[in-house]
């Protein structure tokens, strides 16, 4: 069996996580990683070559596609349409509120020079945005909601760290309890964004680094923290080390609505994850088989979760699929 070939753009939480999800999937190997770092400072959880970011040129032809696993706050929308123009690519921006913006670029650079580039994929944007429009389509008079957490958003976490005087930052994205069960209850309810989450952030701030200034730019980010009741909790970094090292997070999708005749129903699909960035990183890399797929057939531009169909994902042949899964 031919094995596709995987480069990796960046290599933190992401990044690793891929070379662990490799080690499950037999049909998939990792070429090579390419950082902006000092290439002998990275330290690789499989032996793998180590590249800086200007040369990944050199490789051209010789990976099918490129997993980019950057932040989504100013890495990805710098580099997906750079690198598009020499490979395929996937990656998982989750700035929900620029994903149309983002789509257009991409599209453009893909279709530029005859690439497939996958964007927002992972569990959401991705799996969940799956459920949202199942769920939707199937329960046509109904409602729908999502929560996340408890959890640690990488995203939110790496915007964070981005603001000047930050050294290391986590956050946690925590659903409202109450909200919760009045969706499960059945009541339909009309909630804002700020009624369904909370904004827990533990910072560690450089030293002498304006602590109220740093406070105010996080809360008053937009499409992060300004819609939410957003918490800022100056720790040190052992503390940091200590309390935070993990990176769990999870979710739910819910539809609650009702048929012509009356009768209720209520959709639900969860998520319980130990490590946020290893499952992201999975459901990457199984969506990567997918775009080297449908290059082949001719597919270009760029393309979610909603174009790609689910046969492209697995590594059973479609025989297989009918007979083990359907």
């Amino acid at each position: 069996m031919e094995k596709i070939r995987i480069g990796i753009v960046g290599y933190g939480n992401l990044g690793r996580g891929v070379q662990y999800a490799a080690q499950q999937n037999t049909d998939i190997e990792i070429t090579a990683v390419f950082t902006r770092r000092a290439p002998e400072s990275v330290q690789t959880v499989l032996p793998v070559k180590v590249e800086r970011y200007e040369n990944m040129k050199n490789y051209v032809g010789k990976i099918d596609v490129m997993i980019l696993c950057g932040g989504s706050a100013t890495d990805l929308p710098e580099q997906s349409a750079q690198v598009v123009k020499l490979f395929n690519t996937v990656d998982s921006f989750d700035t929900h509120a620029k994903i149309p913006e983002y789509f257009e670029k991409l599209d453009a650079a893909a279709k530029e020079t005859g690439h497939l580039g996958a964007m927002s994929i992972g569990w959401d944007p991705g799996l969940f945005s799956l459920a949202r429009i199942y769920f939707g389509s199937a329960l046509a008079d109904g409602s729908t909601y999502t929560f996340w957490g408890k959890g640690v958003s990488q995203g939110h976490s790496d915007a964070i760290r981005r603001v000047k005087g930050v050294k290391d930052a986590r956050q946690y994205t925590v659903p409202v309890e109450s909200a919760l069960e009045r969706v499960r209850a059945g009541e339909n309810p009309d909630l804002t964004t700020r009624e369904k989450h909370t904004r827990e952030c533990y910072v560690v701030a450089e030293e002498g680094a304006d602590l109220a200034r740093i406070e105010k730019e996080i809360k008053e980010m937009p499409n992060y923290f300004a819609d939410y009741d957003t918490t800022v909790h100056f720790i040190s970094e052992e503390e940091l080390k200590r309390d935070h090292g993990g990176i769990p997070h999870g979710g739910f999708v819910l539809r609650s609505g009702k048929s012509a005749a009356d009768n209720k129903f209520l959709l639900e699909f969860s998520l319980k994850l130990d490590s946020n960035p290893e499952f992201t990183s999975s459901v990457l890399l199984a969506y990567a088989r997918a775009v080297v797929r449908m290059h082949a057939e001719g597919k270009i531009g760029a393309v979610t979760v909603f174009d790609i169909a689910p046969k492209y994902l697995s590594p059973l042949s479609e025989e297989e699929q009918r007979k083990q899964l359907l």
